[in-house]
Parts: C-alpha cells; structure tokens; sequence
C-alpha cells in the first residue's frame, strides 16, 4: 500500500498491483510535487498523467489541488487497481486502459493549442529510447502553451531527446530518480507598434537603455 501525501486526500491510502508496476516511492512523489507546489503549476490545472500504473501521480496532484487528471494505463489489472483508487479517494479522475502511444496518436491537430496544463511520464525503466521519444513527439496537439511535462526516469537511463516543441527547464534528482522538468519554449518577443520607427530615429547615449 501507499498513501497520498498532502491536499485535500491526504493520509488515503492507495492500492498496489502485486507485480507489474514500478510506483514513485513516497519520498520522491513528496519531493517531486514540493518542486511542482514551488513553480505554482498544480491549481486548477487539467493533468495527463501516461504510464499511470496506480494513478498515484495524478491524484496526488488532484489532491493538491489540480482540476481534472486522465490516467492511462495500457496493463488492464494496473487500470483496474487505479481506478478503484479513483473511486476510494473521489477525486475527478478517469481511467483509460491504453497504450500510451496510441492514445497520444488519436489527437492531431496545431501543437501547442490542448487542453492539457500538465503532463506526467513515469514509464517503465525498461522502455525503448524510441518509444520515449514517440510519446514525447506525439504530446504537441494536447498540451498548451503554458504547459509543464514532467518525465521520471532512472539515472541510469539516457536524457529524453525533446521534440522542438519543448525545452528542459529544470532536472532533479533523487536516490535513484531523475526528474526533468520540460515546457513550451518562451514566445519569441515581436516589436510593438512604432518600434521600428523609434529604432530609426537619431537617439543619443543618455537616453538609451539597455533591456535584457
């Protein structure tokens, strides 16, 4: 068994599958979502959380005060074990029994304009360099362009390769965990009306600031 940490559910204790699951450990889940409550990424947000195994990661951050998680599962008796987690601790959460891939794929369209604030992989330790970059790949047309993708692997593991559309942010690591923390790279600053024509007027060096 183990627990949600923190928020609304806190103390609910969550079922485990006897085998085929790898859950975050307390310790790291705890030291992950202080990091998340730090960057003020969890209220009201709507979470996707692939490879949920238990659904541990989605409903502690409903716990903690996110709006909506959907929890895909590809192993059946995983998504069944989360989704009697779902239903013990209420928390506005659905179950998906899918592959994350062809979950993922079943939604094209313009990158960066979803729906989705935050995403969560914690996929098997074991899983394929391609098959990590796929999903990552495939995250464009689900996010926006506020959103934060948070990917635990082990150390021993490579660092994902990004899909242009996101850039790492931060990393953390934790005994054997490594957190990266990945989002939509920053707008492009466009100049505002007039600003060409102030460029081209004289300008001497007592009024001229340098910005960065």
């Amino acid at each position: 068994m183990t627990r949600i940490v923190a928020g609304s559910a806190k103390g609910r204790s969550l079922a485990v599958p006897k085998s085929g699951t790898r859950p975050t450990s307390e310790r790291v889940r705890e030291a992950l979502f202080s990091r998340l409550d730090h960057m003020n990424v969890l209220a009201g947000t709507t979470v996707l959380d692939l490879y949920a195994g238990t659904g541990a990661l989605g409903l502690e951050a409903l716990s903690r005060g996110s709006a909506h998680a959907t929890l895909v599962e590809k192993a059946s008796s995983a998504a069944r074990v989360a989704s009697a987690n779902v239903r013990s601790t209420g928390l506005p959460a659905r179950v998906i029994t899918a592959d994350a891939r062809s979950f993922l794929a079943a939604r094209t369209g313009e990158e960066l304009r979803g729906d989705i604030d935050l995403v969560f992989i914690d996929p098997p330790y074991d899983i394929a360099e391609a098959d990590m970059t796929s999903v990552l790949s495939s995250l464009g047309p689900w996010i926006g362009p506020d959103a934060l993708v948070v990917v635990e692997r082990s150390t021993r593991a490579p660092a994902p390769t990004w899909p242009p559309f996101l850039v790492l942010e931060d990393q953390r690591t934790w005994g054997e965990t490594v957190a990266y923390f990945a989002g939509p790279p920053l707008p492009k600053n466009e100049p505002e009306d007039g600003a060409d024509a102030v460029a081209d007027a004289p300008t001497s060096s007592a009024n001229v600031e340098e910005t960065r």
